[in-house]
């Protein structure tokens, strides 16, 4: 039976109204990266005076972008795989045996995600200065101690999702692999993980956008040699300007790896988010 006609009129008004509401941010922040930056800084207009490339090359020059780029691009990436290996592990082991306390474990894995992340600032950098002083490993302003910094809340949610994951694959499959002699991580990486692609795809997007994007931790936990992309944006506004093309510009480049990866995955993402959510 088809709808209504005012139906399905109001759901394409409403469609359309949630699409301007999404897209008009990105044109302004289109048109202004090609503005020059006398246009930028007056009254908007839809459609700017003259068109210009300027900002493209002059953002590289303003700050040192790349070297931010190269910080995000190291610290996002190692976050990401050791998130990665340690939740396929854990939920792995908290999905096929059964041992005393796995149901709080779970709950407190899960807990963790309600608290804000600056109640955890404070400790972090005195873990990460006690550290320094008593063993002499370098925590702070380090590349390493902004990864150990993202694990702290992308690992349990990832272990979460993967332990929904993993229970939807019947316990058939590692049956069947221990029967022809495979011991239980032959099990896992032979037959249940290229099974479980989908939830490990969605896995890695979501630590991989948590890391690149993070601002809270990377602002305190990093100096100017260790800083990241999310932070040296700000360094486009100076004492006596704020060059807007310019942020602009580098605002579009450094969402380029994001969108990239969610659109090459996003059907992965999409399963591996739906059979976490519904098995758990």
């Amino acid at each position: 039976m088809r709808s209504p006609l005012w139906t399905r009129w109001a759901r394409g008004g409403v469609l359309v109204v949630l699409t301007l509401f999404v897209c008009a941010p990105l044109y302004v922040m289109a048109v202004s990266s090609v503005a020059p930056l006398r246009d930028v800084q007056g009254p908007f207009t839809w459609l700017p005076s003259a068109l210009t490339l300027e900002p493209f090359s002059q953002m590289w020059k303003t700050v040192p972008l790349g070297r931010y780029f190269l910080n995000s691009a190291v610290v996002a990436l190692a976050a990401t795989a050791c998130s990665l290996v340690l939740a396929v592990l854990a939920a792995y082991a908290i999905s096929r045996y059964r041992f005393r306390g796995r149901s709080g474990f779970l709950t407190t894995v899960l807990s963790t995600q309600m608290f804000p992340g600056i109640l955890f600032l404070l400790p972090l950098f005195l873990i990460y200065v006690t550290v320094d002083r008593t063993l002499g490993t370098e925590l702070f302003a380090t590349r390493t101690g902004l990864v150990v910094t993202y694990l702290t809340f992308a690992l349990p949610f990832s272990v979460w999702l993967l332990v929904g994951y993993f229970d939807s694959i019947p316990r058939e499959l590692d049956e069947a692999a221990l029967v022809d002699g495979t011991g239980p991580l032959g099990a896992l990486f032979r037959v249940v993980l290229p099974t479980a692609l989908p939830g490990v795809a969605a896995v890695a997007i979501y630590g991989f956008m948590t890391a690149w994007g993070e601002v809270l931790f990377a602002s305190v936990l990093t100096d100017d040699r260790t800083r990241t992309l999310a932070v040296g944006l700000r360094g486009y506004a100076t004492q006596s300007n704020v060059y807007w093309n310019q942020v602009m510009a580098a605002s579009l480049v450094v969402s380029v790896p994001v969108v990239l990866g969610f659109l090459l995955l996003q059907r992965a993402l999409v399963q591996g988010l739906t059979a976490g959510a519904v098995k758990s």
